[in-house]
This record gives C-alpha cells, sequence and structure tokens, in this order.
C-alpha cells in the first residue's frame, strides 16, 4: 500500500497571461534567503577572527546576479550535455525552455564556480571566502529546488515496497521511493545544519575554504548514497559497478571538497587583519 501522492498545480498562480510556478519561485527563493544569508555572515565580525572578507554588500549585490547566471546557464547546459545531449540535434530550442524542467546541479555548480572565479579576479577578491560564503547558503536553495522537484513532479525514485512509497503521475502504477523528498531533508536542511556548525560553532570561516570544502564533500556523499533509491535518468547506459550519472558527477566534488578541507585545515589563523597579503 502506497501514500497518496499530494498533487499540487505546478502553477501557484496566473498573473494576465503570465504564469507563476513553483519550480520558478522555489529558484528564486533560494537566491534571495541565501543572499541574505550571506550578508548575515559577511557582518558577524566574531565568526572571521582576522580573516572578514572584504566583499562589501554592493559587491555581493553584483555577486548574487553572477550567481544567478550561473545557476541558469550552468544548471540548464549541464543537464543536456550531461544527461539529454540528443536535443542539441533533434530540438536545439528545447535548450532554452528551462521551463519545461532539466536542470542539473552538478552543471549548476560548475556555472557558479566560473561565474564566482571571474567575480574574483575581476574584482580582486578572495576566492576562497567567496566559496566559503556561496556554498553555506547553497543548501537553502537545494531545500526548495528539491521540493519543487517534488511538486512538478520530477526525478522521483525507485520502486519500493517501504510504507512511505508514492504513485508519482507519470511514473507507471508502482510506488516509488519519494526521493525529492530524501534530498530535501539531506541536501538542504541537514547540510544546512552541518555548515551551521561549521561557521557558528567551530568558527571555520577563519580557514579559508573549509566550509566551501564540507559542502562538497557532504553533498558528495549524500548524493552517491541517494543515487541508490533514485530513478535513473532516462536514456543514460549501463555504467560499471552499478554507478550512475550522479555518482559519476559527485566524484570530483568529494574529491574536490576533500583536498579543500585538508588544505583549509593547514592555514594559520591571522591575529589581526582581513586575511592573507
Amino acid at each position: 500500500m502506497a501514500l497518496p501522492y499530494p498533487v499540487i498545480d505546478p502553477v501557484l498562480v496566473n498573473i494576465g497571461p503570465l504564469p507563476i510556478r513553483w519550480y520558478a519561485l522555489a529558484y528564486i527563493s533560494g537566491i534571495l534567503l541565501g543572499w541574505r544569508y550571506i550578508l548575515d555572515l559577511m557582518k558577524t565580525e566574531r565568526l572571521w577572527g582576522g580573516r572578514r572578507p572584504q566583499l562589501t554588500a554592493l559587491q555581493l549585490d553584483d555577486l548574487i546576479l553572477w550567481i544567478t547566471l550561473g545557476i541558469i546557464l550552468g544548471g540548464r547546459m549541464g543537464h543536456v550535455l550531461f544527461y539529454t545531449p540528443q536535443i542539441i540535434l533533434a530540438d536545439p530550442l528545447e535548450i532554452l525552455m528551462v521551463w519545461h524542467g532539466g536542470m542539473s546541479f552538478h552543471g549548476g555548480t560548475l556555472g557558479v564556480f566560473i561565474a564566482t572565479l571571474v567575480f574574483a579576479v575581476r574584482s580582486r577578491l578572495d576566492l576562497y571566502q567567496l566559496g566559503d560564503l556561496i556554498c553555506a547558503a547553497s543548501p537553502l536553495g537545494l531545500l526548495f529546488g528539491r521540493l519543487a522537484n517534488f511538486i512538478k513532479p520530477e526525478l522521483w525514485g525507485r520502486v519500493t515496497e517501504v510504507p512511505w512509497a508514492m504513485v508519482f503521475p507519470g511514473a507507471g502504477p508502482l510506488p516509488r521511493h519519494p526521493s525529492q523528498l530524501y534530498e530535501a531533508a539531506l541536501e538542504g536542511l541537514v547540510l544546512f545544519l552541518i555548515l551551521r556548525w561549521g561557521t557558528h560553532g567551530a568558527r571555520l570561516l577563519q580557514k579559508r575554504g573549509v566550509i566551501a570544502g564540507l559542502f562538497f564533500l557532504g553533498y558528495g556523499l549524500i548524493r552517491v548514497a541517494l543515487e541508490n533509491v533514485r530513478e535513473p535518468d532516462e536514456g543514460m547506459p549501463d555504467f560499471p559497478l552499478g554507478l550512475t550519472m550522479g555518482m559519476i558527477l559527485s566524484l570530483p566534488m568529494i574529491l574536490g571538497g576533500s583536498w579543500l578541507i585538508w588544505r583549509g585545515l593547514r592555514e594559520e589563523i591571522p591575529a589581526t587583519g582581513h586575511g592573507p597579503a
């Protein structure tokens, strides 16, 4: 016996001919809450020791725009290249139709990294500190994004007999794991609490790159684990060792996150000043 799927209209409200979708609202809410959370981190001096970031509130406003473009462009292109490369030739206009769904977290992460790197170089800011700030707030966006996946619905789980399984519209008659909710809880809430402990409990913002490393490592491990209950994307080949595309794309995050943590913990905390010269 499966739980009933709570069918929710993917359109929250129509303003004239313009539909406001939960999917778009999730992205907007995540970005706005992330912006506010980063601002609060920047203003809390006790978290930084002698390494308070030089990023100003005005620069943060500009950075959020760069991040937004990185999420949208990177997320969409990542989905196309990693999961649906066939549409490049079959229907290239579909690449632009982001409202149809199809955004890759790993592609969005790469897009945000490139946008942040360019912004840091242009503004002469510390890339590690920018990465720590962005990653500390990223689980907020993941939480809303996974809930939007559930509402749509898309990215459902594998067939199962657990008592909380659901029959998703468009996924056939068999009950499945509500893997979107697992991801919202672990990638969103749990990972946010871990990073919150890192920023406010362990004061790891004083060690450049460690918070970013915790995010990449934590997300990578969670994603690899949950891929075992998430339905593999349609059209994917049979990878060796039971791997999925999500697992493969998460492995560099695990390795990179581990290196960032190792590197950052070796840094000495300066007694005064805003950071390394």
